[in-house]
């Protein structure tokens, strides 16, 4: 066995191509991927029969990998007839194993994860032992198309371009993008989709209950998002971001009953609670409030933000910018106009 570092560096990255069953690999497509990972570890390219070899080699001791070729859109392509089979085993340690296992138990909580098989078959596979779960979180068993979290999950793990078909609640008439997937988040009990058009590569979110149906086409290359989403997500609350919108000083008042609950579970993570000076100068300001706590946070105004104020009710006011004062006072006031019509 040769154990030359380039070689060995070849056929690492080569039983990563050769498992993958989310992206077509012909001779050709070897060669080019496994000559970017080496260029980019310090290694020199080599040439296509070089890779021939490699893999020829992979088929004897002492791997004795079984690899297929088999055609697919007019192309030949070449991967393992088991997907699970990798030349690197290692044995894991106790520690490992636990720490490997809460994770899959972990993932399985999710709705719309637990129907992957593969995860039932990891935990066989590793010899992990059943445990009493020790994290667990909450999901709404009820939300539609949860089947395809994990469908969207396997395709952003693997980097594979998808095709969404969906619909808005305002226009029922089903639309199409081609999308590059990358990131599912959670709010408010729902899943959403986060990634970029392949048109424009504009950022954009669908929440999994409009997606009508999801298509692999890992025909075409895809994108790597060059940005990270944390930061895009860190000045809003929920998912909704508008690009032309600036970040808002926001300043509000809540009432004794919920202070603590807010001042524990912020709003937002800029928040923060005056106190001293700053309080004493604010109930110079607006008198009528002598108890309570004051708050500010600095985010960009969406959709989630109003209904994240409005949902404190009277225990929550928010004193400036008037902007935001007035979507508040705004639904508020609709809502009592409403009630005003069923009550008898």
């Amino acid at each position: 066995m040769p154990t030359n570092k380039n070689a060995l560096t070849r056929y690492k990255y080569l039983d990563e191509m050769l498992s993958d069953r989310h992206h077509f690999y012909d001779i050709h497509d070897l060669t080019e991927k496994c000559n970017e990972k080496l260029i980019d570890a310090g290694f020199p390219e080599v040439s296509q029969r070089c890779i021939e070899k490699d893999i020829n080699y992979l088929e004897y001791e002492p791997f004795y990998a079984e690899i297929e070729r088999y055609r697919a859109n007019g192309h030949r392509y070449i991967r393992y007839k088991n997907p699970s089979f990798t030349i690197f085993r290692k044995e894991l340690s106790e520690e490992e194993s636990n720490l490997i296992l809460e994770v899959l138990n972990t993932i399985g909580q999710f709705d719309g994860l637990a129907h992957f098989e593969w995860l039932d078959r990891f935990k066989t596979g590793l010899g992990l032992k059943k445990r009493p779960r020790i994290i667990s979180f909450s999901n709404n068993p009820y939300l539609q198309n949860s089947n395809l979290l994990g469908v969207l999950f396997d395709n952003i793990s693997n980097q594979v371009v998808i095709k969404l078909q969906y619909h808005t609640f305002t226009d029922k008439e089903t639309r199409e993008i081609c999308f590059h997937p990358y990131l599912l988040k959670q709010y408010n009990n729902r899943w959403y989709l986060i990634g970029a058009a392949d048109d424009d590569g504009k950022i954009l979110n669908f929440a999994l209950d409009r997606i009508d149906s999801v298509t692999a086409l890992p025909e075409m290359k895809y994108k790597p998002c060059n940005e990270d989403l944390a930061d895009r997500f860190e000045d809003i609350i929920g998912v909704t971001l508008y690009e032309d919108r600036d970040i808002e000083h926001i300043l509000f008042w809540v009432s004794n009953r919920s202070k603590d609950y807010v001042g524990t579970k912020p709003i937002h993570g800029s928040q923060c609670q005056y106190k001293n000076e700053k309080d004493e100068e604010f109930r110079r300001q607006y008198p009528s409030l002598n108890e309570g706590a004051f708050f500010s946070i600095d985010c960009i105004p969406n959709y989630e933000l109003i209904r994240e104020l409005c949902s404190f009710g009277k225990d929550l006011l928010v004193m400036e910018p008037k902007s935001i004062q007035d979507d508040v006072f705004h639904h508020t006031q609709q809502m009592y106009e409403d009630y005003l019509g069923i009550r008898t």
